[in-house]
């Protein structure tokens, strides 16, 4: 079992009575450091925390208890649900980001990360559709944890889900591809399509992410929700 460092933050509330934790958002911190990363989570003034900070060398370290609401999505939606922190666990992943020299995730940070999920999922009763990035909750303003983020092999891990291109359906009208990504969960369809489509795409199909719904994008769309 990963080692857990306690370093609280105070940025943090209650959740709704009688609200269930279905989601965890995933992150990058998109800062120069992780000592950067972990005084703005702590640091009151900045309003922003997660449960939880694992840094390249693996180590984790919680900042917010699990019952409590931590303050991590922003402005987002997922499956017709707006207050994305109310109903999720954060786990922010130190990695400078696209700002700063965006690079692959270490092998000691997603070994970490593979375990802490199996057993938040356990403990909270999350199904593998449950586990999403902040850029698809947040596809207009987000590009984390982006498409260096192995999120083939979490499906492997029985963590997350993966398209299988074969099961995908002839049909791909362009109304139906944008039916299957609702259908999946993410929103903001009416306002920014292309910026939902490189969602998807730098999660799934990472090698082009154009925001046009390509014969691969679809494939992998029907795929998704087969």
């Amino acid at each position: 079992m990963v080692t857990i460092i306690e370093r609280p933050s105070p940025n943090h509330d209650a959740r709704p009575e009688g609200q269930v934790v279905d989601l965890i958002v995933l992150h990058y911190t998109g800062m120069r450091s992780a000592e950067e990363a972990l005084d703005r989570l702590r640091d009151p003034a900045a309003k922003v925390s997660a449960h939880y900070l694992l840094d390249e060398d693996g180590s984790v370290s919680r900042l917010v208890p699990e019952h409590r609401r931590a303050w991590h999505a922003g402005v987002a939606s997922w499956r017709g649900s707006s207050d994305i922190n109310a109903r999720s666990l954060g786990i922010e992943l130190v990695n400078p980001g696209h700002e700063f020299g965006y690079r692959p995730f270490p092998e000691a940070q997603m070994a970490a990360l593979i375990e802490l999920c199996h057993v938040l999922r356990a403990r909270h009763g999350i199904e593998r559709q449950g586990l999403v990035g902040h850029s698809d909750v947040a596809p207009l303003r987000k590009l984390d944890p982006g498409e260096f983020f192995d999120w083939r092999r979490l499906a492997g891990e029985g963590l997350s889900v993966w398209p299988e291109q074969r099961a995908a359906a002839v049909e791909t009208t362009p109304l139906r591809n944008l039916r299957r990504l609702q259908d999946f969960g993410y929103g903001y369809l009416a306002e920014d399509p292309g910026a939902v489509v490189r969602a998807f795409q730098r999660r799934f199909r990472p090698s082009v992410i154009s925001g046009e719904i390509d014969a691969e994008t679809a494939a992998l769309l029907g795929g998704l929700v087969a």
